[in-house]
């Protein structure tokens, strides 16, 4: 619950004096979407609370690029314009993102229900992670086919050529951020919170 109203005060704040409305409504699609079962299915299947907390911190990276637009967030540019970047890259933080949470997810499904030989794990989390992100770029593309050139802002390629490329290059760092250095932290989670013992 408390994760839930700090996630709908994220959702008032990023609306209001948001920079275009319909692009706010673009964004928060998959955020509502996502929340939604994770509601349904809190009763059937709960997450360890990290899963959770990673869910919410990736829904406010998604609540500040809905209320900005990703390309106009401000500040995150001045951070790193010394590290050399001409562009925003705020969107390549949520890329990572994009790559942390089908791992911790699917991971935590796998390993809990059983349905893969815990070898497999790790390298289907990947897959998983992966084809979760290209399947994004791949409906940007459409809606931006379906859109036309007002599409921009949901976007956000501000001109670079190689931006679905290193969007997906950037989920796949995520994914091997959680197989490398968060995997024995998440088991320890799944044992404290549901006696469920993973060997390290």
């Amino acid at each position: 619950m408390l994760l839930l109203v700090l996630l709908l005060l994220g959702v008032v704040w990023s609306r209001i004096h948001c920079y275009n409305p319909w692009h706010w409504i673009r964004e928060m699609l998959p955020v509502i979407l996502g929340v939604a079962i994770l509601i349904k299915t809190f009763n059937r299947f709960r997450f360890t609370y990290l899963t959770y907390v990673v869910v919410l911190i990736s829904c406010f990276f998604i609540l500040v690029g809905a209320k900005y637009t990703f390309s106009r967030v401000p500040f995150f540019l001045e951070l790193t314009r010394p590290l050399g970047f001409e562009r925003n890259n705020f969107d390549k933080v949520g890329h990572f993102l994009q790559g942390v949470l089908p791992v911790l997810i699917s991971r935590e499904l796998f390993l809990r229900k059983g349905v893969l030989k815990r070898s497999w794990v790790g390298f289907i989390s990947f897959c998983i992670a992966l084809a979760t992100t290209a399947t994004y770029e791949i409906i940007e593309y459409i809606t931006c086919l379906i859109a036309g050139k007002n599409i921009e802002s949901f976007v956000g390629t501000q001109g670079f050529f190689w931006d679905t490329h290193t969007d997906m290059l950037a989920a796949l760092l995520g994914a091997l951020f959680v197989l490398l250095f968060l995997s024995r932290y998440h088991n320890s989670m799944m044992r404290k919170e549901f006696n469920f013992f993973v060997s390290n």
